[in-house]
């Protein structure tokens, strides 16, 4: 009746989310949490990356599948440039689609001038000679910002940024959730049946960690082949050694707790153990290295991106960027390589941050 007493006192409170004062634990984790300002302002910057990535063709100026709408004319403009359009033959809009874009619907013609000449429109156009055109052939004249420039096929850098971010969160979501499911079961199960179940994991572990990263993401983006998903697989059967070290450890320390003894003692089966018991009392630790794995799954993922072995073109990442202009970074376009450059720090560096401030606020210490 002991252990049934101890687990009936200890663990229904631990259940509760409460401490021994009463106190809801997640108030006291947040408390913590937001008073610390890097860790606010980290979070603050994750969620405008992922605001700006899950609306995606919606807010990007270029709305065009891949942001892939081209003008030669209008090529390598600095930030800030603007240019005048004319609308030729519109067409009906087809439905938007906020995961795939939709095409541009008529011509887009980047013009210097144009006139009204009774029936008809007399165009002069940025490259090639002046023209007119049939007045109703026009659909509309408007002028364009390019607030970060334009690349050297005239693409619209900020659009492809934003579609980019795309890329680099959801390799960082999906690879991580492919880590935990690995590292969360591969550790636990090995810490809590011990002896050679223990003994066969954790020599795998070794195999895997002694291998190093990037040489094994590049073997499985070969083995798997080029592409969006396969980029993910790859990086996600990378990122649970951490994890799984991490669980390991924390399941052997919880393991001789009373509240496991008393669950044990109660006749309850491992998987419920496991699951209902010590995972909820080990998720702190395993929510850090998750957070601070994720920046590594965004750097992996840039540089198979940079090498050419990541997501392929036309779709936009900022690895893929980076290779493709960083020959401008001794021009005049400099700002090319350094925007997606940037943007690679700054997701990351959230994450390091966040992941330092759930480690701090998570501390019962």
């Amino acid at each position: 009746m002991r252990l049934r007493d101890i687990f009936d006192k200890r663990y229904r409170r631990m259940a509760s989310g409460r401490d021994e004062a009463g106190r809801p634990l997640s108030s006291q984790v947040w408390h913590r949490f937001a008073h610390n300002p890097l860790s606010v302002a980290s979070l603050v910057v994750i969620a405008l990356f992922a605001a700006v990535a899950v609306l995606g063709y919606l807010i990007t100026p270029d709305h065009t599948p891949d942001c892939n709408q081209q003008y030669l004319e209008l090529a390598s403009l600095p930030p800030g440039s603007k240019a005048t359009f004319v609308y030729l033959d519109a067409t009906q809009p087809p439905r938007r689609s906020m995961l795939h874009g939709w095409p541009l619907g008529c011509t887009a013609v980047p013009v210097v001038s144009c006139t009204v000449e009774s029936d008809s429109v007399r165009i002069v156009p940025v490259s090639g000679a002046p023209y007119s055109v049939e007045a109703r052939r026009v659909a509309s004249v408007r002028e364009r910002t390019f607030v970060l420039g334009t690349d050297n096929y005239g693409r619209d850098m900020l659009s492809m940024l934003m579609i980019g971010s795309r890329v680099s969160l959801s390799v960082g979501f999906i690879a991580i959730f492919i880590a935990l499911v690995i590292g969360i079961t591969l550790g636990a199960i090995a810490a809590y049946r011990g002896g050679w179940v223990d003994s066969v994991v954790m020599w795998f572990i070794n195999v895997v960690w002694s291998i190093p990263t990037v040489l094994l993401v590049i073997a499985i983006t070969f083995a798997l082949g080029k592409g969006f998903w396969q980029v993910f697989v790859a990086v996600g059967l990378t990122m649970w050694v951490d994890i799984a070290r991490v669980t390991r450890g924390q399941v052997l320390a919880a393991k001789e707790k009373e509240y496991v003894q008393a669950a044990q003692a109660l006749g309850y089966g491992t998987g419920r153990v496991i699951v209902r018991h010590i995972l909820p009392n080990i998720a702190g630790p395993v929510v850090v290295v998750a957070a601070s794995n994720f920046a590594s799954a965004i750097l992996l993922e840039a540089g198979l991106s940079f090498l050419g072995i990541g997501v392929q073109p036309p779709t936009p990442s900022w690895g893929s960027m980076v290779k493709e202009y960083y020959g401008y970074i001794l021009l005049d376009s400099a700002y090319m390589p350094l925007l997606p450059g940037l943007a690679i720090m700054l997701i990351v560096l959230a994450f390091m941050l966040l992941a330092n401030g759930l480690r701090d606020a998570l501390d019962v210490r």
